[in-house]
């Protein structure tokens, strides 16, 4: 009896290590050569899988650097900040490189102002530092339809941005307060992640965008190169000889992501939110 359980323990300890070895010889990433690539695309909606991803990856002592690929346009002001902690927090312990794909505008730009170096393509649209509150209006539409809503509130201001009526002067006076105070959140957060003077940037913080080639004129974008320049950049900062290794998240696409983040915009519009976004809106 106590034979065979001896040689159970031992089969099982052989498949545990053995398990771990196969799995880093199907990964090809060999202790101490690794570079992680993690990837940000389409409207920024939630920080949460990426500060994780970041965080993981910076506390990880056999990934030598990151490669933070950026294709979005921006999105919502919260995650946009947070990821952008992140970002920094793993730069002061190791290199980060953003490659800047199609598009890396607004919050997409927020999100890659604190990393050790951006590389963008020539052709990327970066830049747009800026912030927009776009909220409907559906009063004439209701009216048609017989609608009517009532409104019971605390305080005048309780039902600001109201998409049933419009907006009135001390309100719209309220609400650039609001969007100017962001804004100027924006211009330091770039400034400081850049190392550039804010006033610098106050000029160009205005929601124009610019291409790769422009950006890097501005200071917004270090130099000009594909994902593959981006991984050999981190590979030579991080002092790793030959190919780096690639370790990246599988993206698992759920319903949720789906909705939320896959459908045309086309169709999301049906269901407008009022949302202060770092926003690149065509």
């Amino acid at each position: 009896m106590k034979k065979a359980c001896l040689v159970i323990t031992g089969l099982l300890f052989f498949l545990i290590i053995a398990s771990l070895v196969l799995a880093l010889f199907q990964n090809n990433i060999p202790l101490g050569s690794k570079i992680a690539l993690i990837r940000v695309e389409g409207p920024i909606l939630d920080s949460g899988k990426t500060v994780d991803e970041i965080k993981k990856y910076a506390n990880d002592a056999s990934i030598k650097a990151i490669v933070i690929r950026v294709d979005s346009p921006g999105g919502a002001v919260a995650p946009s900040q947070e990821i952008y902690a992140q970002v920094k927090k793993a730069a002061a312990k190791k290199s980060v490189v953003v490659s800047m794909g199609s598009i890396a505008a607004s919050g997409g730009y927020y999100i890659s102002a604190p990393a050790t170096k951006i590389i963008a393509n020539p052709g990327t649209l970066t830049g747009s530092l800026g912030v927009i509150l776009e909220i409907p209006n559906i009063e004439k539409l209701m009216e048609k339809i017989g609608v009517k809503t009532e409104v019971i509130k605390s305080g005048r201001h309780k039902d600001i941005g109201s998409m049933y009526r419009p907006i009135g002067k001390e309100e719209k006076n309220i609400l650039q307060g609001v969007m100017d105070n962001v804004h100027e959140q924006f211009i330091k957060a770039v400034a400081e992640g850049r190392g550039l003077d804010i006033d610098a940037v106050k000029k160009i913080a205005d929601g124009r965008i610019f291409t790769g080639e422009q950006a890097v004129e501005y200071g917004l974008v270090d130099e000009l190169g594909t994902l593959e320049d981006s991984i050999e950049i981190a590979a030579e900062m991080a002092g790793i000889t030959g190919e780096p290794n690639i370790v990246t998240r599988e993206n698992k696409l759920s319903i949720f992501d789906i909705l939320r983040n896959k459908l045309p915009r086309e169709m999301t519009d049906i269901f407008p939110a009022v949302t202060i976004k770092y926003l690149y809106s065509p």
